[in-house]
């Protein structure tokens, strides 16, 4: 039987509005043995890669300048050419974020220059491969794209596409919003993070031939706080063309901070620093870990300041109340809410995924060092529901045991708890871009089940939250295609593991591919509609269920 310690669990995640949980060394194939040097060209430059086990990666790569000093809260400098060949061979920065949250393996410290990509590519041949670019989870303000557990190399090698990965600035560095202060040299600062993102976007598009890619067949997709990342970029101008369809994973973001709120925050930080709004410009020789120390301290000021009362936020991650940082919903960079009231006309004909795992809340639960959650009876379900949901909570548990008849009081828990978090959000997606009737959308739900066990409980883990990125980068397996061990894996030992992840990767790349998500041997998967709305169910052997979710939308919606 797999065990793994709460401590572990623990040191090896990032919680932030929308967690991402980062695996330890094995899930980097082979990375730091001796491979082969790879030269290429870049519109800036060469740069030396490595070849490692058939796949050609590239660490490091500065895609723009630098984002500190005068270009604090800004554009970055435009990326300068060198000569000579540059080593893209070790990861570079992650942004500025509090310590121990990124698990790249030789990863350099937190630095607010964090403007790099990487790239795994099965060769630099001029072949025209679909492109999968990938925003990191952790929410708004933690994380990387180097982090193990998200490390591209096998997609690269079995299923021949080309996997990108960004850094960008995060948090109070990437989103403190400064327009209505700075006027027009700062237009577009409540973005910077976004605008990062788009600017890899370019770059991608600029020169990812050379790594074998397309740059007219782009997919973008992410997890948790990457998901909420992507579902901004689909509704962003300046992101438009850099991109052909998407998939937003566990992380539905529905709404974005308002300018009102977000301006608060930015009178916040002021006044935590004692500069007068007049000038604002002092913000600029604050040191980095400074500003850090602020904004962590920012959610318990508000929290006193509401007496206890807990700002409520809008479904779907992003929606940031005072206090907190992420994209501002600007009117220029960000015209409005990516998913509300409707799906972003921007957008209308590129193709979409979108889903959540079964058992979201038990990753939260655990990670939270809540227990009894896992060993509720139905009364204790009752009181715990009534907070929420008042004089509607006995039908609630009623409806649930009459559709779940072998649930026990936590199952319902779990999965009340697992949808009003991630699922409803999802759905909304999926509804609205259908009623758009242009490109498909397609909703799935990941539920393969992990017998590992919540540490303290004898509750498992199930289909948590996170569990998928490590599935849909195939990392399950090494670099031959040979089970790795399961011993820290959230994914458990049962063998349909493995076939479960081949599913979740082979429906990916192969939407990255055509736009359509289809595996060997897995029925057909249906597009979303409004009609019988069709859920396809990812497992061993997967499955499409028609209207899944009715009860779920009588009550949650």
């Amino acid at each position: 039987m797999v065990k793994i310690s709460r401590r572990h669990f623990v040191r090896s995640s990032a919680i932030g509005t929308g967690s991402l949980l980062l695996f330890p060394h094995w899930a980097y194939p082979n990375h730091g043995k001796t491979g082969e040097y790879v030269i290429t060209d870049t519109s800036y430059g060469k740069l030396r890669g490595l070849r490692e086990n058939g796949v050609n990666i590239f660490r490091g790569i500065p895609y723009a300048g630098y984002v500190s000093g005068d270009h604090r809260f800004r554009r970055p400098e435009p990326l300068k050419p060198w000569t000579g060949i540059l080593n893209a061979l070790q990861l570079g920065h992650p942004a500025v974020q509090p310590p121990d949250q990124t698990y790249g393996i030789n990863e350099p410290e937190p630095a607010e220059d964090c403007l790099y990509l990487n790239i795994w590519t099965p060769g630099n041949d001029n072949k025209k491969r679909p492109v999968m670019f990938y925003n990191h989870g952790g929410g708004f303000n933690t994380g990387s794209g180097g982090s193990a557990a998200q490390d591209g190399a096998n997609l690269a090698r079995f299923f021949d596409v080309v996997v990108v990965q960004s850094n960008h600035r995060l948090g109070l560095m990437g989103y403190l919003y400064l327009d209505e202060l700075a006027g027009e040299e700062y237009a577009g600062s409540g973005n910077m993070g976004m605008l990062d993102i788009i600017t890899a976007l370019e770059w991608v598009h600029d020169n990812i031939e050379q790594f074998g890619g397309n740059p007219d067949n782009v997919m973008i997709f992410g997890e948790s706080g990457g998901g909420a990342k992507t579902s901004c970029l689909y509704a962003m101008p300046d992101a438009a063309s850099y991109f052909n369809k998407a998939s937003i994973e566990s992380g539905p973001g529905i709404m974005m901070t308002t300018p009102d709120v977000a301006d608060h925050t930015t009178r916040m930080v002021l006044k935590e620093l004692n500069i007068p709004p007049r000038k604002w410009r002092k913000l600029l020789e604050v040191s980095v870990n400074d500003l850090l120390a602020i904004q962590l301290r920012l959610p318990e000021i508000v929290f006193k300041e509401a007496a206890g009362n807990p700002v409520k936020m809008s479904k779907g991650i992003g929606a940031a109340g005072p206090g907190r940082f992420g994209p501002v919903v600007d009117g220029v960079v960000l015209p409005g809410h990516p998913f509300y009231p409707e799906a972003p006309i921007i957008s209308r004909d590129k193709p979409l995924i979108t889903g959540w795992n079964e058992d979201e809340y038990t990753f939260f639960g655990m990670v939270g060092g809540e227990k009894e959650a896992f060993k509720l009876d139905f009364e204790g379900l009752k009181s715990r529901l009534e907070k929420q949901y008042g004089e509607k909570t006995d039908e609630i548990i009623k409806a649930y045991r009459e559709a779940r008849p072998e649930a026990s009081a936590s199952d319902i828990f779990v999965a009340i708890s697992s949808i009003t978090m991630m699922g409803i959000g999802s759905i909304e997606i999926a509804e609205k871009k259908s009623a758009q009737n242009g490109a498909s959308v397609y909703l799935y739900n990941f539920g393969y089940k992990s017998e590992v066990k919540i540490p303290g409980t004898d509750y498992p883990l199930g289909t948590p939250h996170a569990m998928d990125i490590q599935f849909k980068f195939y990392n399950l397996v090494d670099e031959y295609g040979d089970a790795r061990s399961p011993e820290n894996s959230m994914g458990g030992s049962r063998p349909g593991r493995i076939q479960a992840s081949k599913n979740f990767a082979e429906f990916w790349t192969a939407f990255a591919k055509t736009g359509k998500p289809v595996a060997e041997g897995q029925p057909q998967w249906p597009a979303y509609n409004l009609n019988n709305r069709p859920v396809m169910r990812i497992d061993s052997e997967c499955t499409v269920i028609n209207d899944r979710f009715s009860l779920e939308r009588k009550y949650f919606m």
